[in-house]
């Protein structure tokens, strides 16, 4: 809604549209017809053409008043006396000569092999003759060789002509002389953003920090007055599609001065010296319209660490460019009436002298929304669908669980594309679901054949998360599971929605492993074989358990000590222990899996009945939901709410218990990102290799 509604606005930030050079073309046009005029007007289109011995017959009788040689086109030209005119002896001829003056010559012309024999010719026949009839050699150039000799010439300085005026003018071909000019394109008054903070839901926390920055190009006052001072930059850090831009745009919307908007990429060029002339020129710019605010896209485009992966003694144009922005933001002649607004989803990419206090002031985290945020998001996308009755935002948020926004709006398009293509007058539940598979394992395979077995070996595989995330404590029990093949390789998957929270306990890690096996051990009991379909599920957990022993000090042998460096370079190639050491790792981290793929083993075995029944229940319907699990194989027997469980129960108003609303209150809380901890809130996988 937000973009369409800025279309009016977006018109005037287009680069103008050269005009077209309507004089120019008119003068061409003039040129033209001048050239032809002077062609169809010239003295020798009237004359008439003959032949040598006519003309020898007109010199006998005493008809001809001149003679004009022309040698370099072999031609003649002859004038009549006007007694002959006059006899009408050659009436017939010269009313062929159009409008021009019967008495006005040359009267005729004719083409002769060589001026030299020609003369010689003349000369001999005359002398047979009583009065001898004058004649002149004139060199000439014709029209066609005069377009021949200079008109490419004329050409060329013509488009000369052209090019310095557009030169000039700043126009396209000017181009190469304002290479260093910047290319912010300027909200102002005229040209406001449409998109306000009302625009923009599940970042509450994000636009609260963001929010001051406007307060304070609002109001300074009221914080100066207290002698503090108006922060210089903010750094929009957060996961591709979280709404960086977005918040940007709404800042823009919102606060009512000069915004420069522009991309990390536009200070790139291939002319070296030209980022620094255009960061230097962008801020000489937002001075002069100071208080303004600067927004650089996808900063890291210039803000790497310098030094970093460039040949000793080589000039590193970016490292110009990062330097001339670090000067420009907190330098000798820096103004406190300009804002730096970037974002960047590569943080750890930054020069530190970018991130430090004076330049960027503020690093504001947006993370993927949680269950309130992306119910929020939900909402502001649905507003332009028709749905039906039946579509609820909050049941939709609890099954997309890790979406960030640019994913949530992407998947309520695709709702809409889909209803459109069923010939519905209005979206429905169904639609949603089959937008949210979409998105997360791609398209539905139709025409993908797979053999009977392979599908039981899918329906168990699934089967097995379905039912050790149900009966595991600590584990977060499956929303959905499907066993329709989407993508490219991906055979089923199971959907899950963790409690986001920001510390795991070892029993909750050890869960997580086994239910992210039991797709494997559930294939082990029922075939007695295993499959290669359990590829994602075995690299996940390999991570966890290499996290509980290398990072998190959760292992006895190895003690409380983490080889994690979070400042480590990328090109460190050295591991913090030795040998002896590594063999450790190695056996304990081997000795959690196996611990875990027995423990799964023997809850699959004992549930052997629930997990036939799920297994079955696949077979037939494909794909399952969490109130389907209770159906079939009983509530959990566990006392607290599952995620999925208090989220919807909460849209009811009933009677929470303390634990509950705490619980509540911490999925509130952005996880943060760990490492080695199970990945973001998503699906399990089933991969086809």
């Amino acid at each position: 809604m937000a973009e369409n509604s800025n279309n009016n606005g977006k018109k005037k930030l287009l680069p103008k549209t050269p005009q077209r050079p309507g004089y120019q073309i008119w003068l061409i046009a003039g040129l033209l017809l001048l050239i032809l005029g002077i062609t169809y007007f010239n003295k020798s289109t009237a004359t008439l053409d003959t032949t040598q011995s006519r003309f020898e017959k007109m010199l006998r009788s005493g008809d001809v008043k001149d003679i004009v040689i022309i040698p370099n086109q072999n031609a003649v030209e002859v004038t009549l006396k006007r007694e002959a005119i006059d006899n009408q002896k050659y009436q017939d001829d010269l009313t062929r000569r159009g409008p021009f003056s019967p008495y006005e010559g040359p009267h005729y012309r004719f083409q002769i092999i060589k001026a030299e024999d020609f003369k010689r010719d003349l000369d001999e026949l005359q002398a047979k003759l009583p009065e001898e009839v004058p004649y002149s050699v004139e060199p000439r150039n014709d029209l066609t060789s005069f377009l021949v000799n200079w008109g490419i010439l004329i050409l060329m300085f013509f488009g000369l002509w052209l090019l310095m005026r557009r030169v000039t003018a700043g126009g396209p071909g000017g181009q190469i002389f304002n290479i260093g000019k910047s290319k912010a394109a300027l909200f102002d008054a005229e040209n406001k953003v449409k998109i306000t903070f009302n625009d923009v839901a599940g970042l509450d926390e994000a636009k609260e920090e963001i929010k001051e920055i406007v307060d304070f190009l609002k109001y300074p006052t009221k914080f100066t007055s207290l002698g503090g001072k108006i922060p210089k930059g903010a750094l929009l850090v957060g996961s591709p599609g979280t709404g960086k831009t977005l918040l940007a745009k709404a800042v823009a919307g919102e606060a009512g001065v000069p915004f420069f908007s522009l991309s990390g990429s536009d200070f790139v060029e291939m002319f070296v010296g030209v980022g620094a002339a255009r960061v230097r020129d962008l801020f000489k710019q937002a001075k002069e319209k100071a208080p303004c605010i600067i927004f650089i896209d996808e900063v890291d485009a210039i803000g790497r660490s310098r030094g970093r992966g460039s040949m000793p003694g080589a000039n590193d144009e970016r490292e110009n460019t990062l330097n001339s922005l670090l000067v420009e933001m907190d330098g000798f002649s820096t103004d406190s009436g300009v804002i730096i607004l970037a974002a960047t989803n590569r943080p750890d990419v930054l020069d530190s002298a970018l991130l430090r206090p004076g330049r960027f002031d503020r690093q504001i985290s947006i993370d993927k929304p949680d269950l309130v945020g992306r119910e929020a998001i939900f909402k502001v996308h649905l507003k332009p669908l028709k749905l039906a009755p039946e579509v609820d935002p909050r049941k939709l948020s609890a099954q997309t669980p890790g979406f960030a926004g640019a994913e949530i709006a992407n998947v309520c398009n695709e709702a809409a594309l889909i209803a459109a293509r069923r010939n519905k007058q209005a979206v429905d539940m169904q639609d949603f679901q089959d937008a949210i598979d979409r998105v997360i394992g791609g398209l539905e395979k139709k025409n993908k054949l797979i053999l009977p077995e392979e599908k039981r070996i899918v329906a168990y595989h699934e089967a097995g998360h379905a039912v050790a995330g149900w009966f595991l404590e600590h584990a977060d029990p499956l929303v959905k599971v499907s066993i329709v093949p989407r993508g490219v390789a991906a055979l089923g998957y199971a959907q899950y929605l963790p409690r986001e929270q920001f510390l795991y306990t070892y029993e909750q890690l050890f869960d997580e492993m086994c239910m992210t096996l039991g797709g494997r051990a559930a294939e082990d009991i029922v075939f007695g074989r295993v499959s290669t379909g359990a590829l994602s599920d075995l690299e996940r957990i390999t991570k966890v358990a290499y996290g509980i022993v290398t990072v998190y000090g959760m292992n006895d042998k190895i003690g409380n000590v983490s080889f994690y460096d979070s400042k480590q370079s990328e090109y460190s190639f050295t591991k913090p222990y030795s040998e002896a050491t590594a063999k450790t790792i190695d056996d304990e981290v081997r000795g959690i899996i196996d611990q875990a793929y027995e423990h799964t083993k023997r809850l699959l075995t004992g549930k052997r009945n629930e997990l036939e029944i799920i297994a079955q229940e696949l077979l037939k319907k494909e794909i399952i939901f969490q109130t389907d699990l209770e159906r079939l194989i009983g509530k959990r027997p566990f006392s607290h709410q599952t995620t999925y469980e208090a989220h919807m129960n909460g849209r009811n108003g009933s009677v929470k218990d303390p634990d509950q609303l705490a619980r509540e209150n911490e999925e509130n809380v952005p996880a943060p990102a760990m490492p080695g901890l199970p990945p973001e809130p998503g699906n399990l996988p089933l991969k086809d290799l």
